[in-house]
């Protein structure tokens, strides 16, 4: 049975109140860390299931104490659509389409920042000829007051305090900080940071506070050594001993002409290594016509503050333009508990939330490509440019305007900085009796269940020719929340049965890389996690090896075959009644791991498939019965790859044993032959034309 002919199976009347068991281990990947795995469970009591003997079972009721749920399995009619069915295999692509609405902007490769190099230029005490300066004016630095303190250690203080903001986002990366430093000691620096990386990213910041502006020809200022003259750096030279993959953060006045002097560099072709590719990035506080903002409502250093302490730095800036100002002291904002990583309290619930909107608002705006290059490459600038949204909007309040290589479009007046700062002022609104009572519980905001129900009304009105729903990243995020993960499973399920085109959406290949494929599979072997629920997962699973290579190789990897079959097998050794659709993805899932791919072939046929799968032939369901013939029948074109590829035979699988498996599905597909269903023979017939065009291709091979 084809993945297609049943996806327009829904969960979407399924209403259940789950809570979580948790258990040990965490996903091997980025992504899933500091989380524990937790499986949703069921908060009422487990309702009975009343599988009627029809050929659909789609409306399965009961109705408990606790609990009333309704669940449409199926849809009354199934149409066979996949282009097997029409004798097209060979035009049918092996893996993800090259073409399409969202297939081109696959990352090839992910990349990370390898050393970070830290350039202050700050002069304390000592104010540049270009800059005139207003009283009050802003002063902070790495929210560091400069003039509380002897220059030297305060210059000291925030060269650390900035080094520190940067590890928090990338702890791995190697940091070197130099203070007021020479061309030479610039030089020196960023030639050992990119012998250190090789080839990973390097990541160059330049807080420019101390000197005059960039000149027109993109130049940026030093000091020589006894700190009495400006020593121009130009940016030709900058990039020649940083070379490529770079990222660079100039903040400073008039930061737009080193953007524009970079850019121009660019343009020229002018390289110090020809023939390599260049992965430059640029993020510049302003324009090259402006200045930075002045007010003592900011930092000095506002762009800086945005890109390494955002959380932070929005707050300051909302409670001064919220309800709140009055009655919140903004000092507070220092001692908000908790850790970013943990989503239980405050300050994480905020970070979370943070990340979900600024991700959401790139992910609506961007072209594809550039989304993919800037947010899910490499960490650090993921990070850098999620916040960098955050200094747009606020630095523009200021009349500055944060511009960036590659440009991005506006994004300051998005709506969903609305939903930040609702789900802000709800969170800080907490914050006076956290701060007093440590023990005081604290309250999640609503954001994520309103953008779940945002999400649903989209599925119920949206397609394939309508505008993607904006929400798919907070959905696609929350299945890492223990409260949110079950009806976002649903959600994504839902989603999935749409077509191919939303399985692309929901990035089918990131799955793998970031191993979330492990997660599943874990939540299927889950001995807490009831039927309905691994259901789920076994879909999700069906769904990311569906024409997948590496996705196959990986879920073989991590033992999907052995998880399915064990509960395959128990169903088999026990009279109790088992979720239908539980065995029919499992089935589902089983034959879209080994289908055209004769290594999980043989996997599939030394564990004794045939056997287990066979007795599945009787269920009433013909949906069950449809799915054991389909995973039977993509084993039988295994002696076809085999011959024709050269691998496994008599040296992978032994003859007898293979021939006796081989005997045994002939045999069961023969038996349903003739079922009532016609879901069941069709795919019985296309389970024989692989045998039949197996033994025609032999017999023209042994005429020949």
């Amino acid at each position: 049975m084809a993945l297609g002919d049943l996806m327009t199976s829904r969960f979407s009347q399924l209403s259940l109140a789950v809570s979580n068991h948790v258990i040990d281990g965490n996903v091997s990947s980025g992504g899933y860390h500091e989380d524990d795995v937790a499986y949703a469970d069921l908060m009422s009591q487990r309702r009975d299931l009343d599988a009627a003997s029809t050929s659909s079972y789609a409306n399965a009721v009961t109705s408990t104490a606790t609990v009333a749920t309704t669940m449409a399995y199926l849809p009354q009619t199934v149409v066979l659509c996949e282009l097997r069915h029409a004798a097209f295999e060979a035009s049918t692509p092996t893996g993800p389409s090259d073409s399409g609405l969202v297939s081109k902007w696959r990352p090839k490769d992910r990349m990370k920042t390898g050393c970070v190099a830290l350039v202050l230029c700050l002069n304390i005490s000592v104010d540049p000829p270009d800059v005139i300066k207003i009283s009050p004016c802003a002063r902070m630095e790495c929210w560091t007051d400069p003039f509380s303190m002897a220059p030297q250690k305060a210059l000291e203080t925030i060269g650390k305090n900035l080094r520190d903001q940067y590890e928090r986002w990338q702890p791995k990366a190697r940091s070197k900080v130099e203070l007021d430093p020479t061309v030479d000691e610039v030089k020196k620096l960023c030639n050992t940071c990119r012998r250190y990386a090789k080839s990973e990213r390097v990541l160059f910041h330049y807080n420019g506070h101390g000197v005059p502006k960039p000149t027109a020809n993109g130049e940026i200022w030093l000091f020589n050594k006894s700190y009495t003259q400006y020593i121009p750096l130009p940016i030709s030279d900058l990039d020649s001993w940083l070379k490529t993959p770079s990222i660079y953060v100039f903040d400073c006045s008039a930061a737009g002409m080193v953007v524009n002097a970079f850019i121009e560099l660019l343009d020229c072709g002018t390289s110090n290594y020809p023939g390599s590719s260049r992965d430059c990035i640029l993020l510049a506080a302003c324009e090259a016509h402006e200045t930075l903002p002045q007010s003592a409502e900011f930092p000095a250093d506002v762009f800086t503050s945005c890109l390494t302490t955002p959380i932070k730095m929005a707050l300051r800036w909302f409670c001064t333009r919220s309800l709140l100002h009055e009655s919140l002291d903004s000092s507070l904002i220092d001692k908000i508990p908790g850790r970013q990583n943990d989503r239980k309290t405050l300050l994480g619930e905020l970070n979370w939330i943070f990340t979900a909107v600024t991700d959401t608002i790139a992910w609506n705006v961007l072209p594809h490509d550039l989304f993919r290059r800037l947010f899910r490459q490499d960490l650090l600038v993921a990070s850098l440019f999620r916040n960098f949204l955050l200094a747009e909007r606020i630095m523009r309040s200021a009349n500055c305007s944060p511009i960036s290589y590659p440009m991005l479009p506006p994004t300051h007046q998005h709506h969903m900085w609305d939903a930040w700062d609702m789900a802000a002022e709800i969170c800080l609104s907490q914050l006076p009796s956290l701060v007093e009572d440590p023990n005081a519980e604290f309250q999640p905001s609503s954001f994520f269940t309103e953008q779940l129900i945002a999400f649903e009304v989209w599925l119920d009105h949206g397609s394939e020719h309508k505008k993607p729903p904006e929400q798919l990243p907070i959905v696609l995020q929350v299945l890492l929340s223990q409260c949110h993960r079950f009806r976002a499973l649903v959600l994504l399920g839902r989603f999935l049965d749409m077509g191919p085109w939303a399985v692309d959406l929901s990035c089918q290949v990131d799955l793998v890389k970031d191993g979330g494929h492990v997660y599943f599979i874990r939540f299927l072997n889950s001995a807490e996690a009831y039927p309905e629920q691994r259901a789920m997962a076994a879909f999700v699973l069906a769904v990311i090896v569906d024409g997948h290579r590496r996705g196959q190789e990986a879920c073989i990897e991590a033992g999907l075959i052995q998880v399915c079959l064990k509960q395959l097998h128990g169903f088999t050794q026990n009279e109790a009644q088992t979720e239908p659709l539980l065995l029919q993805w499992l089935c589902l899932c089983l034959g879209k791991l080994w289908e055209d791919f004769t290594e999980a072939q043989i996997i599939g046929l030394q564990a004794d498939v045939p056997a287990i799968c066979a007795p599945l032939h009787s269920e009433p369901q013909p949906e069950v019965r449809a799915s054991a013939v389909y995973a039977l029948a993509t084993l039988l074109d295994v002696g076809f790859d085999s011959f024709r590829d050269g691998i496994g035979g008599d040296e992978e699988c032994d003859d007898v044993e293979k021939n006796r498996a081989e005997m045994i599905i002939i045999k069961s597909l023969l038996n349903v032959v003739s079922d009532g269903s016609p879901l069941v023979r069709a795919e019985v017939a296309v389970g024989m034309w692989w045998l039949c065009s197996f033994i025609f291709h032999i017999s023209g091979l042994v005429i020949a």
